[in-house]
């Protein structure tokens, strides 16, 4: 299913009337590449273009689409007309020759480059006698024939090629200056032909065992394309499907003949794969350690194809923007218009697919594939679940990261469970409940920070919502719910106003008696409660507004008149409520100190504030 739906993405890539947007042909692929060697008809060396561009702090080099690379493991295998400065000049490279130097093989070294640039020039010149005719193919022969070590050491971008090894690839100046020798038809013709591959990933042998993609028969391919640009994978590619031990094989099969897939449809579901994970692409985003891609079934739902990252990322150069652009995306969620405007269109489906590294393959974290319509419907849930009162400087509509981040240790995301970004995505989109861990870590860094931040509580919410319901009377509200039952949520709100005493009762206190009571408060409240109660009349005869220490007394006889005994234990879930009676009880003095500022008689006033602080999502 996952490589189906790959390789009809890889279709109607190709028949996307835009070139730029137009996935490679069979035989090609797409390559960043720094540097192009502009070459005279004769072979001569013109000049060196310099393809990258500056963003941000780095460089980042143009995309061609040349030769599909070969896989290189110890050996020699050159890459047909493009490659790095060792394999298309002889070039040494510095840090692998001062490496070689100290070891005493620097002799060795230089003569495996000597033996590189002949694979290299072997191929082109394999080539040629295909297409004789291309004049192309004659100049970079001519120049591979001719030093060209020499001739690029003594241009001005020479020393940099030679110090960072970079890819480098041809153009004739004479003729188009858009397209490198690789792109011109009589050479892209010339490739397809020696290789063997058909021009259409729907094309296949006539014979053989059945792809399991298109249901062809032929003769399957062999090695799969490597995947790159999976986060925490290796750096030269690793594979989905792959047999490298007897293990893995059945009936004395070999390699890809374990689950035949013909070398069109292989070609087709690697190359959409990596187009979706290149860098920069709209169509990714990391969730935990999953890097996660995305896409339509249709072209029509392109516009929320590019915009499905932003329900789940933020948008640091612009957080007003990326706000904006949520909430007109759950706009035509609640409308409809996501789910198509009309006929079968909220019936196409929608992909999501979440990998993650798993030695030399890539693991499938998660795979959803459903509706359009029911996407919109779970991302409108999941808004829904996380809504909560909120500071002004709190995000409305906070990314997935950054709530994995809340409750990772020291709120980095090395710290993040591997798993974790994963399960809560599978849970979004298939509507189950919420991984338990998640809970259990915000609950746990509420508890070991004595601090419960919007982050955690919209965590904390969502996860009891899901997962954990209780009667609509105790299921826990965006705002302060003074009618709410639950004894735990009750107790939460009480910590907070017994907090809430000690810190008016003594201005300026470095410590409340947060940092030091809140996780056995919130874990064993018998053991706490009579002692913070007790404190309490100290901290109340202290304030000189009696008008107010009477208005605490009443708000705490409200709290408590719900409140049947001070319970032994906890467990998880209530835990959690108690994190979000505290939070909100918090958020409510807050806001009615904003909303009263001229009353100093009341610390909270008993009726929901006029205007909520987050707006509704509906």
């Amino acid at each position: 299913m996952i490589l189906q739906a790959l390789h009809a993405y890889y279709l109607r890539k190709m028949r996307d009337p835009d070139p730029a947007r137009r996935l490679p042909a069979a035989g090609l692929e797409e390559k960043e590449m720094p540097f192009i060697l502009e070459l005279a008809a004769d072979g001569r060396l013109i000049g060196i273009s310099d393809t990258r561009t500056q963003e941000g702090k780095k460089k980042v080099a143009r995309r061609f689409q040349v030769p599909q690379g070969v896989k290189r493991a110890s050996g020699i295998a050159a890459n047909l007309l493009w490659d790095s400065a060792e394999y298309v000049l002889a070039l040494p490279d510095v840090k692998k020759l001062s490496a070689a130097e100290a070891k005493g093989s620097a002799s060795d070294y230089r003569a495996r480059l000597v033996d590189m640039q002949q694979a290299f020039s072997q191929r082109v010149t394999d080539l040629l006698t295909v297409a004789s005719d291309d004049s192309g193919l004659a100049a970079v022969v001519a120049f591979l024939e001719s030093s060209p070590g020499d001739a690029v050491s003594s241009h001005p971008l020479g020393r940099e090629i030679a110090e960072t090894n970079p890819l480098l690839s041809f153009r004739l100046t004479s003729e188009d200056p858009v397209d490198l020798v690789c792109q011109r038809p009589a050479v892209v013709a010339a490739i397809t032909a020696s290789s063997g591959t058909t021009s259409s990933a729907e094309d296949g042998p006539a014979q053989g065992l059945p792809c399991l993609i298109t249901g062809t028969a032929g003769e399957p391919e062999r090695l799969h394309s490597a995947i790159k640009g999976v986060w925490g994978a290796q750096t030269s590619g690793a594979n989905i499907v792959s047999f490298n031990l007897d293990a893995f094989r059945s009936f004395g099969k070999e390699q890809g003949a374990n689950a035949p897939v013909s070398p069109a449809a292989a070609f087709a579901y690697t190359t959409a794969l990596n187009h979706l994970l290149a860098k920069g692409s709209p169509q990714r985003m990391q969730v935990g350690d999953a890097s996660t891609v995305f896409w339509a079934q249709s072209e029509e739902d392109s516009d929320f194809e590019n915009a499905f990252a932003a329900f789940f990322n933020d948008q640091h150069d612009d957080p007003d923007a990326h706000t904006a652009q949520v909430r007109a995306l759950l706009g035509s969620v609640h409308s409809g218009r996501f789910g198509g405007a009309g006929g079968t269109t909220g019936d196409r489906r929608f992909f999501v697919l979440g990998l993650a590294p798993n030695a030399a393959r890539i693991s499938i974290r998660f795979w959803h594939a459903a509706p359009l319509a029911e996407v919109g419907e779970r991302i409108q849930r999941w808004f829904d679940e996380l809504d909560i009162v909120r500071g002004p400087k709190d995000p409305a509509y906070p990314s997935l990261f950054r709530l994995l981040t809340a409750v990772a240790l020291q709120g980095k995301a090395d710290n993040i469970p591997p798993n974790l970004g994963g399960d809560v995505m599978r849970a979004i989109l298939s509507g189950t409940p919420f991984p338990a861990l998640w809970l259990n870590a915000a609950v746990q860094r509420c508890r070991a920070e004595q601090r419960v931040t919007h982050l955690r509580a919209a965590a904390i919410k969502a996860c009891l919502l899901r997962g954990h319901p209780l009667s609509p009377q105790e299921d826990p509200k965006a705002m302060l719910d003074r009618d709410n039952p639950n004894a735990a949520y009750r107790l939460g709100r009480l910590f907070a106003v017994l907090e809430k005493i000690q810190e008016e009762a003594n201005p300026g206190l470095n410590a409340t008696i947060r940092e030091r009571y809140y996780g056995a408060a919130s874990s064993t409240p018998v053991a706490v409660f009579t002692t913070l109660l007790r404190l309490k009349n100290h901290h109340l005869a202290k304030l000189t507004n009696r008008g107010r220490a009477t208005n605490f007394e009443k708000l705490i006889g409200e709290i408590t008149g719900g409140i049947a005994d001070f319970p032994l234990h906890l467990p998880l879930p209530e835990q959690g409520r108690f994190a979000l009676g505290y939070y909100h009880q918090r958020q409510d003095f807050f806001t009615k100190h904003e909303a009263a500022e001229t009353s100093a008689d009341a610390p909270a006033a008993p009726t929901p504030p006029a205007t909520p602080v987050q707006p509704s999502l509906i």
